[in-house]
């Protein structure tokens, strides 16, 4: 008997503006919306290549607390590239908030980080030892 395969994954993050985080993740990320839903609009799908995220307008009221700062440099949403070089020049290229630059980490991951409009870290790595890494499993 064949396992189920999951094939894809969608991180969630709130957004103060949704229409901005659209913007932002489209602009400077280079992620294709898949459709805005709710009236008044307040989720999102957007996509590039197989990896997705989802957006959703947080509540007037509520404080969106990105997670480095409830554990140090922990980030929302992670991101496994397979050419972390080019996908760094390009995001950086088109003005991306870089969070911290392009470095090779102690876990074998060449690495660096943006942070949305909200704060939120967002990770980008590439697995220099594709054989044994996690991203494989």
């Amino acid at each position: 008997m064949t396992e189920a395969k999951i094939m894809e994954q969608a991180p969630v993050l709130f957004a103060r503006d949704l229409p901005k985080a659209i913007d932002y993740w489209a602009d400077k990320v280079g992620f294709r919306t898949l459709g805005v839903w709710g009236e008044p609009p307040d989720f999102t799908i957007a996509v590039r290549d197989r990896a997705h995220v989802m957006l959703t307008q947080a509540p007037k009221v509520h404080e969106i607390v990105p997670f480095w700062r409830i554990k140090y440099k922990m980030w929302n949403a992670y991101f496994w590239v397979d050419d972390a070089r080019a996908i760094y020049k390009e995001l950086k290229g088109h003005g991306a908030q870089i969070d911290y630059h392009l470095g090779e980490k102690p876990y074998g991951v060449l690495e660096f980080g943006i942070q949305d409009l909200d704060d939120q870290d967002i990770g980008f790595g590439q697995d220099l030892a594709p054989q044994s890494g996690a991203a494989n499993g």
